[in-house]
């Protein structure tokens, strides 16, 4: 095999180092060892390659880097991001330096404040997300986002996101169900209070970067789940970073979102419910009475 060019070593290295930190960081927060073990068996492959991967990219896609020894489709999306926005979405969240409201911001047309109401109001901290939104009505909802500025936000992001997919239609992604969505919410909260996960210190309203924000891995079926308690701005200003919970998930094509709450209105009033499936939560609690 003929040696990697110094701009091959280059790229790969910097991509696998923060694999590295992944699995390190998973490792830390109890994932599961397999799937460290996957982190660091993919920045070992980087780091063998006799070319850049970026180039791999740019030739054959997703599929290109999927081809490699012990790259699946997850980790497949995690180099691309790296490569072509320069960050990794789930390391930034393993470190707890999440700031959606910043990324928002970076799209034109759109300020801090009305980023700060995206964020919250629609649970939307992806460009991905936000072109979703932007497409299937959710963002006219906002107010002080016409059809005009929705237009200029819709060609930004076709431009963006142009780089990191193989076309411009958003990935179809599949849903968990409410009931599994549901039952990682029970486990997250029963560990939690418990006292037996790991903490990390969000960079987000927490300016003596104490370690408050417990952090669950865990899997059920094919689906790796993350969740930890909301850290925004409106969990912090009605008292809910003990009760909101975000859980992130693959699913199919994509990484997929969710926010478990506790309803305060409605027949669901008292129950966990993932916001925007209200009418799923209903349909399960009337099938699980005693749930």
């Amino acid at each position: 095999m003929p040696s990697a060019s110094p701009e091959a070593k280059s790229v790969n290295l910097g991509v696998a180092s923060r694999l590295d930190e992944a699995g390190r960081l998973l490792s830390e927060q109890g994932a599961n060892p397999y799937r460290v073990g996957a982190y660091h068996r993919a920045a070992e492959t980087l780091r063998g390659l006799d070319r850049p991967v970026s180039e791999i990219l740019d030739a054959e896609g997703l599929e290109g880097l999927d081809r490699l020894p012990g790259i699946g489709t997850t980790l497949a999306r995690a180099i691309r991001d790296t490569v072509r926005l320069g960050r990794m979405p789930m390391l930034e969240r393993l470190r707890g330096e999440m700031d959606p409201v910043l990324l928002l911001c970076s799209v034109p047309g759109i300020g801090n404040r009305l980023a700060q109401r995206i964020h919250e109001d629609l649970g939307i901290d992806s460009l991905e997300d936000l072109e979703a939104a932007a497409h299937d009505g959710r963002l006219a909802s906002i107010a002080g986002l016409g059809k005009k500025r929705i237009a200029g936000v819709i060609d930004t992001l076709e431009s963006r996101l142009r780089r990191v997919r193989m076309s411009p239609t958003p990935t179809p992604t599949e849903e968990a169900p409410v009931e599994e969505l549901l039952d990682v919410d029970r486990e997250y909260r029963n560990r939690a209070a418990a006292g037996t996960l790991h903490r990390i210190a969000p960079r987000r309203f927490n300016p003596e970067g104490k370690a408050w924000l417990p952090v669950l891995h865990t899997q059920r079926g094919p689906r790796h789940y993350t969740a930890l308690f909301s850290n925004t701005a409106r969990a912090h200003e009605q008292g809910k970073t003990d009760d909101w919970v975000v859980l992130y998930y693959d699913g199919g094509g994509a990484e997929r979102q969710n926010t478990v709450i506790t309803s305060d209105r409605g027949p669901l009033r008292g129950r966990r419910i993932v916001r925007g499936r209200e009418d799923d939560c209903e349909r399960h609690y009337r099938g699980h009475p005693a749930v």
